[in-house]
């Protein structure tokens, strides 16, 4: 398979699909009607530190993060909104709305993320006896707790209806993507037929989060919680720009150990990527004919 360099997320009842400084969200309104916008990326913190390694990683998890609450936000007011023109009073007022939105879920997000893979394994650590001054004893513990509470919570929220919805958007978004870089027609018919999982995915980037921080942990050798946490958070651009250098390799090498590093990501993707039905791939598809030229793409990666 070619690297083709399009990614994207799935959206509330949509998919966005991302090509280097554009991005096109393709969702579905509440009639069913099909929606589909582009846009421009204005501004992007890795965007100086892209050919940067172990340095760009942070950056990009950080434009993910932007990007993905933004996405979100304005696939939900496509799915919601009327087929009637705004006035631009409250185009404004929306607009502002959902600013403020995006800055509050951001927020509430990283603090609970952080408290439950951070605070609570090393909290939890701490209760096993006997282990105070045995660092890398504890590291692992955390770790093995940190992996439990990420499977865990991936498996609860795989249970919710409305999140299972956007699990199949995700495997539409996989499916897409991959039927682009097995140089196969991009219709419906040939998408469905392809794997719904993909190495270059955010679930597999979150595993491998989580495994470095693991590492990570073996070096941290302080006994006060609140110094623990502290010193995690530091690292947390080193363990990222970490993980994302080892996903971008997965997405362009095919090589055994390769394959076998990205294995435990595949089997995750399990709980988070769900099968579409075909509306579900159609909007997958209008989004990547947005903003990516794939059949001239096929025609310079597979020379006949």
């Amino acid at each position: 398979m070619k690297y083709s360099g399009i990614g994207g997320q799935a959206v509330i009842e949509g998919v966005m699909m991302r090509n280097h400084d554009r991005y096109a969200l393709a969702c579905r309104r509440e009639s069913g009607e099909l929606v589909v916008r582009e846009h421009e990326v204005k501004r992007e913190l890795a965007k100086p530190f892209r050919k940067i390694p172990f340095v760009r990683g942070f950056f990009a998890f950080l434009d993910s993060l932007v990007m993905g609450v933004k996405v979100l936000n304005e696939s939900s007011d496509i799915y919601l909104e009327e087929e009637t023109a705004d006035n631009n009073e409250s185009e404004t007022k929306r607009g502002i709305s959902a600013s403020l939105v995006t800055v509050l879920s951001m927020a509430l997000g990283l603090v609970l993320a952080f408290a439950l893979f951070t605070v609570l394994p090393s909290a939890l650590a701490g209760f096993v006896p006997g282990i105070r001054h045995h660092y890398t004893i504890r590291a692992i513990i955390e770790g093995a707790v940190r992996v439990l509470i990420f499977i865990g919570y991936l498996w609860l929220i795989s249970r919710m209806k409305d999140v299972q919805r956007v699990f199949c958007y995700h495997g539409a978004e996989h499916k897409s993507i991959n039927c682009v870089e097995a140089n196969l027609p991009l219709d419906v018919e040939h998408v469905r037929g392809c794997p719904k999982a993909h190495r270059r995915c955010g679930t597999s980037f979150l595993f491998f989060v989580v495994i470095v921080s693991v590492i990570v942990g073996v070096f941290i050798r302080v006994d006060t919680l609140w110094l623990r946490v502290l010193i995690r958070l530091l690292l947390l651009p080193v363990v990222s720009g970490i993980s994302y250098e080892i996903l971008r390799l997965a997405g362009r090498s095919d090589a055994r150990w390769v394959r076998a590093l990205s294995a435990p990501g595949l089997f995750l993707q399990r709980l988070t990527v769900k099968e579409p039905d075909d509306q579900m791939i159609e909007a997958a598809i209008a989004s990547v004919e947005a903003v990516f030229d794939w059949r001239s793409w096929q025609k310079e990666s597979f020379p006949s």
